[in-house]
């Protein structure tokens, strides 16, 4: 007989409450810590999140992208309307950079590769997603290995489209669900980590004013 899952309980991180990677006129740069939502959930208990956060010190901060709830890593917000407008269409034309570090299941036998398959709503087990060739949307992710160890390998991954769970379901397409993940992950994939081993290393944009290239970085915390 199969245990039933451990009911999920929000218990986001109190500590620090917001760390502040940069800040100007146009923009607010965040380091979001795994188990903090990015904006509020449905429900009275998942108020707590990086935006609500964010407007206690930043008023006019508003929200332009999301990590998932269990990803720790950069993110950007915008400190104006005009500002707001220019990074959504960054992010909407493909014109940002995103890197991630992930530690995966297993040995990768290659040293960088992609994965180029459509994803949809899995609905009778959302917020899960799953590959679907005939309904799908086309996601594509880059990746190269950075180190091996026994039972588990680091890999960088680039994702060039920005589908939800995509890096998830396409490390997991691959033999190699990310560890810690309590959606995708069984077995000893779930259980070696206490946490999703998945991080926004790197985000590089233009910015809003001047429309210069920057990149802001977060250092891997696991």
């Amino acid at each position: 007989m199969t245990a039933s899952p451990t009911p999920f309980v929000y218990d986001p991180p109190q500590m620090p409450r917001l760390e502040v990677l940069h800040s100007d006129e146009d923009l607010l740069v965040l380091n979001k810590p795994s188990g903090l939502l990015s904006v509020p959930g449905k429900a009275a208990e998942h108020a707590d999140c990086l935006e609500a956060r964010a407007k206690e010190q930043f008023p006019d901060a508003r929200i332009v992208h999301r990590l998932d709830m269990d990803t720790s890593g950069v993110i950007v917000m915008a400190m104006n309307a005009v500002s707001h407008r220019h990074l959504g269409l960054q992010f909407e034309r493909r014109k940002t950079a995103k890197v991630y570090v992930a530690e995966v299941w297993g040995q990768v036998p290659q040293d960088s590769g992609e994965v180029d398959l459509p994803l949809r709503c899995d609905w009778p087990n959302r917020p899960k997603q799953m590959v679907c060739h005939e309904h799908g949307r086309a996601a594509l992710t880059r990746w190269e290995v950075v180190s091996r160890s026994t039972k588990s390998t680091r890999v960088r991954l680039f994702p060039v489209t920005g589908r939800s769970h995509q890096l998830r379901v396409h490390m997991l397409s691959l033999g190699h669900p990310i560890l810690g993940d309590r959606f995708y992950a069984e077995g000893e994939a779930l259980t070696m980590a206490t946490r999703l081993c998945l991080h926004a290393e790197e985000l590089t944009l233009h910015h809003p004013t001047g429309g210069e290239r920057v990149t802001f970085r977060a250092a891997c915390p696991f």
